[in-house]
């Protein structure tokens, strides 16, 4: 039988592969924490965990019709960004994959009322919320398999509890121990471009509003107590501040660890800090000495009235 060794909600910004140097010309002279929070969690957790698998489920590999979930028996390349190609070019990655593990995922689809297709063409692109923390986390690891899932672009709440749900009952069926890296961004509103640059320092003063910061301190405290119920039941409310990808990297998680019904407390490894306007943090969840709650079964009748539906929310990315 499978399980989840632990989770975590990290952060992927491009400054995190930016040289030193660079990264203190953008901070007054200070280095970002986010660089060095990574290498904490790789010394504390990815060197000496027990785990077979490392699930990213990736804010930036948006999907329309499905989540999909990659199949390839190994993936390596160069990886240039489309979106930052002068900071993020030709950037070496190499790791196996599980598409054992993800075809079992894809097959809990029905049973959970949502579309999970396994995909294991070798052209499919890859995205620097995969890739920034595999450099990280992942590099020198060869042993490790790391495999992602993207978010839905057409998914709400409940969509990506089931996702969650069809992933936990999956690893459960497996004979992997995994980590899950619910890989992005709390608030999620960029700067305009022509004020951007008087913004790229880390400091929580550069939140695009005080209202969103105080949001992402809300559910850092929530997270910290590990109450988890209230981060799932206030999403109406902070959706007005537009979580990366509606957090489905975070529900995504969530639902493979038991929703509500999982009170497991973060660390944060770094300080939580500005990207342009966003939130970013690296929180990291220990599996409970008793394991992480089941995944919940998914009601498969009519959604409630009451489901809030989130399409109308713009996908951002860092």
């Amino acid at each position: 039988m499978g399980e989840v060794m632990g989770a975590g909600l990290l952060a992927h910004v491009p400054t995190i592969v930016l040289p030193e140097k660079i990264r203190r010309e953008l901070n007054h002279g200070e280095d970002s924490t986010l660089p060095a929070g990574l290498q904490q969690l790789r010394h504390e957790v990815f060197d000496t965990a027990d785990y077979d698998t490392v699930i990213v489920l990736d804010s930036h590999w948006a999907t329309t019709v499905e989540f999909v979930v990659t199949a390839q028996q190994r993936r390596s390349g160069l990886f240039t960004s489309e979106e930052l190609p002068r900071g993020m070019k030709q950037r070496p990655y190499d790791f196996v994959g599980d598409p054992d593990l993800a075809h079992l995922i894809a097959s809990k689809a029905d049973q959970h009322g949502t579309w999970i297709t396994a995909i294991e063409d070798d052209h499919l692109p890859i995205f620097y919320a995969t890739t920034n923390l595999w450099e990280y986390l992942g590099r020198g690891l060869p042993e490790k398999r790391w495999i992602s899932i993207g978010v839905c672009q057409t998914a709400d709440t409940e969509d990506n509890l089931r996702l969650g749900r069809a992933l936990g009952d999956a690893i459960a069926e497996s004979d992997r121990k995994v980590l899950l890296v619910a890989s992005g961004a709390m608030s999620h509103t960029f700067w305009p471009l022509r004020q951007l640059r008087d913004h790229e320092a880390a400091g929580v003063e550069h939140i695009f509003t005080p209202a969103a910061h105080q949001a992402d301190v809300d559910r850092l405290n929530w997270f910290a107590k590990g109450d988890h119920a209230k981060v799932v039941e206030s999403m109406p409310e902070f959706y007005r501040f537009r979580p990366e990808a509606r957090f489905g990297h975070y529900l995504m998680m969530i639902g493979a660890l038991g929703e509500g019904d999982c009170t497991a407390p973060s660390r944060q490894f770094g300080e939580y800090e500005n990207s342009i306007g966003t939130g970013q943090v690296h929180l990291w969840f220990d599996r409970p000495a008793d394991g992480f709650p089941q995944p919940r079964r998914t009601h498969l009748g009519p959604l409630s009235a009451e489901q809030p539906s989130m399409r109308d929310v713009e996908v951002t990315r860092s």
